[in-house]
């Protein structure tokens, strides 16, 4: 299988995941985005850097949108005993009834997802896979001066 061929896949994969995120996340007041950093906060308060480490987003990405969802009363700040600067990220009982609100709808999709994907085992396949590619993807060293984190340098009239 060429590259390209599985690429296609690939790229479809976030799209998609981030459609049906909106969808469900629209009638409890949430984006997808809002939806994932609050549950982020669900279970224990967490700096915002912390958020981004553990989300996989910028921490200005983390900070703008943890600064909506206490615009809309869905969290708020709370002091840091461990930092005076970095103020902890909680969800509000608006947050946590919020996803509430989203839980039937995100349980249906995985159930239907799980059985689309043979089972539990299906599904650990899958994400083990997706894994392991996120990880070679890491490695891989980047040759093109066009992609991102390449190692060579376009000079005028040369590559180096």
């Amino acid at each position: 299988m060429r590259i390209a061929q599985s690429g296609r896949g690939a790229r479809r994969v976030p799209d998609e995941e981030l459609e049906v995120s909106e969808e469900m996340a629209r009638p409890a007041g949430l984006t997808a985005a809002r939806w994932q950093v609050v549950g982020a906060v669900l279970h224990e308060p967490l700096p915002v850097a912390g958020i981004a480490r553990v989300m996989g987003l910028t921490r200005q990405s983390a900070q703008r949108t943890a600064d909506l969802l206490v615009e809309q009363g869905l969290a708020e700040y709370r002091p840091n005993p461990a930092h005076r600067r970095a103020k902890l990220l909680v969800a509000t009982d608006r947050g946590l009834e919020a996803v509430r609100r989203i839980n039937p709808a995100h349980r249906a999709l995985a159930d239907q997802l799980t059985d689309q994907l043979g089972g539990v085992e299906g599904f650990r396949r899958l994400a083990h896979a997706l894994e392991k590619f996120s990880a070679a993807l890491d490695t891989v060293e980047r040759t093109d001066p066009l992609l991102p984190g390449s190692h060579l340098e376009v000079t005028e009239g040369s590559v180096t």
